[in-house]
């Protein structure tokens, strides 16, 4: 709600406080058990539980994440804005937009690889993941296509209190989630990443911050390489 001031208040209720707070134990859990630490260990202590890992991990997220998108649309509250008229119209299309930019690039990953269902069905049990780098055309344009079509999508709609902290709290996520993603990447592919991360903006697209197809396909190959030498010295 708005004070007569026009500055936003929310009513912070305990159903409001509990969301705040499963939100933020939410975030932690999945930041924690996407860590290289979290897969070191359990490579050291349980290599056996390696190739389910990743399918542990998603089922893990989809199952916890549920109460918490329950608990958001249960709680009554009174709308904070809406969209309506033209800029209804624009953010349902962008809303629309969103959308089908996210399922354009469902066409570009390897979706064995990011379920999990590859490395249980091929007894994978390495600690990083084996993917190449691949730079879709979405990626040439922002490094995390995902995250970006998902904050277009959450901040487009009709907001309430409850609805409002849900897209703060996944908002933040992506923030830091996405740097903490980007070690691992850097950790994986090497100067490689690092020349894109320099070329591509990370969550929203700069237009004047691209990549040419020619230049991703260069950053893929430097990319190999990186990971081929990995492999080399490991063993």
């Amino acid at each position: 709600m708005l004070s007569g001031c026009g500055v936003l208040i929310l009513p912070f209720t305990a159903d409001m406080i509990a969301l705040t707070l499963g939100w933020i134990a939410y975030f932690l859990l999945h930041s924690l058990l996407a860590s290289l630490m979290v897969k070191r260990w359990v490579e050291r202590n349980n290599p056996h539980w390696l190739p389910a890992y990743r399918l542990f991990f998603n089922a893990i997220a989809v199952i916890l994440v549920l109460p918490l998108v329950w608990l958001t649309y249960s709680i009554d509250a009174a709308p904070l804005w809406q969209w309506s008229g033209s800029m209804g119209w624009l953010a349902n299309g962008l809303a629309l937009l969103a959308i089908a930019g996210f399922l354009w690039t469902i066409l570009y990953y390897d979706s064995g690889e990011f379920i999990g269902t590859r490395q249980l069905q091929e007894r994978e049990a390495r600690v990083e993941d084996q993917e190449h780098l691949h730079i879709s055309p979405v990626h040439r344009y922002v490094r995390h296509p995902w995250y970006f079509f998902a904050l277009v999508l959450m901040w487009t709609r009709d907001m309430n209190a409850p609805l409002l902290i849900t897209v703060s709290m996944a908002s933040l996520y992506f923030l830091f989630g996405s740097r903490l993603e980007e070690r691992k990447l850097l950790s994986c592919y090497g100067d490689a990443y690092a020349r894109y991360q320099e070329r591509v903006a990370g969550l929203i697209p700069l237009p004047w911050r691209h990549l040419s197809a020619d230049d991703a396909v260069e950053l893929e190959r430097m990319a190999r390489i990186q990971q081929q030498s990995k492999r080399i010295v490991q063993k």
